[in-house]
């Protein structure tokens, strides 16, 4: 175990707060911070600091080769709302986007993930999907991993700079990437129909009667009515959908998870899966899903990218849940299974999510 993060009991007995999975929300969470949505509105703000941090980048991109440490220690180190002020600025200072310096200036898993970091958010999601669906075949789990589970707000943005950027609906693209279920889940998932939790309205009968429509469509029918079942987990808020979880229970002795692993297969199973526990239990699915880039013969250096980068807002309350599911820290396993640039560049963002790390 890395000697800078504390043992799984200081974790729980330090940060009691960040054990949150135990509350269901009324809403899908946000991976941006606000701050970031409220920038996004119009010019944002920036502060005498962004400066300084521009002409450092500026430096270590001048002249002979590249100084790595210095594009780690400035984007690296920032945190989400940070870095879209630096490649804001960068732009509005040098007439040049921030990414295009770095694909001219690195390559590599690390040249991969600071091109990322140079962008904004929802812009860097975007060129994740651009990744996922270029050239020869779909990389599923790294599109389904950005679309599944999100919020119905970030979803709406997450298309507006998509097609922003690449000149093409999402919903489109999805479509001539994806077949069958998949492209239903995907599809519905782009909808944003997440409904607003009303008490009133989301109630335990009503639940009851969406468990009965969920067996109906599933384990109660000869085939499976896919498009049935993803309607039901994308239109409950999650507070809701855990009640016709436990409704399911309480009739059919197994939850929707469960009943989702019988109807669907191999990768349509585990994107399902994902959306539905992205809604229930988020930070321990993301902890999963980091996990799950590790798995195996190999590391899926794009996915542990991605990962880190996208969960970084929500990271504190992921990486106790990682030690909780696996008895290691995000970093121990970063450190194990990454090297190089790559490597430090990695750890210094868990550092930004969690300076008690350092």
């Amino acid at each position: 175990r890395s000697n800078r993060w504390p043992s799984t009991d200081i974790i729980k007995i330090k940060l009691p707060q960040l054990q949150l999975h135990t509350i269901i929300m009324s809403q899908s969470i946000n991976l941006y911070p606000d701050s970031v949505h409220k920038s996004l509105l119009g010019d944002p703000e920036y502060y005498p600091e962004i400066d300084t941090y521009v002409e450092t980048i500026r430096n270590a991109t001048k002249g002979f080769g590249t100084d790595e440490d210095a594009l780690i220690q400035t984007l690296g180190s920032k945190d989400i709302h940070e870095r879209y002020l630096i490649a804001y600025r960068y732009k509005e200072t040098y007439n040049q986007d921030l990414k295009d310096l770095m694909n001219k200036e690195t390559s590599g898993n690390f040249g991969v993930l600071i091109k990322l970091l140079a962008l904004p958010i929802p812009d860097a999601e975007a060129k994740i999907i651009n990744m996922a669906t270029k050239g020869m075949g779909t990389n599923e789990k790294l599109l389904w991993s950005v679309i599944c589970g999100r919020s119905n707000e970030e979803i709406e943005l997450l298309k507006k700079v998509y097609f922003k950027k690449y000149n093409k609906d999402l919903s489109i693209l999805v479509a001539s990437e994806l077949s069958g279920v998949p492209k239903k889940l995907h599809l519905a998932c782009l909808q944003g129909m997440e409904e607003t939790y009303d008490p009133t309205y989301h109630n335990d009968s009503k639940a009851v009667e969406d468990a009965d429509e969920f067996y109906a469509a599933g384990e109660g029918k000869w085939g499976t009515d896919e498009a049935a079942l993803f309607d039901i987990i994308c239109k409950a808020p999650p507070k809701y959908l855990q009640m016709i979880d436990d409704a399911y229970v309480a009739k059919r002795n197994h939850n929707l998870e469960r009943a989702l692993e019988k109807e669907l297969s191999g990768k349509d199973k585990k994107a399902a899966i994902f959306h539905l526990n992205m809604k229930l239990n988020p930070y321990k699915t993301a902890a999963e899903h980091i996990k799950s880039t590790c798995a195996g013969i190999g590391t899926d250096e794009l996915g542990l990218s991605c990962a880190i980068l996208r969960y970084q807002h929500i990271l504190p309350r992921v990486m106790v849940e990682h030690v909780n599911i696996s008895s290691k820290t995000v970093e121990d396993r970063v450190v194990s299974e990454t090297s190089g640039y790559y490597r430090k560049l990695l750890v210094q963002m868990i550092k930004v999510a969690w300076p008690d790390a350092a």
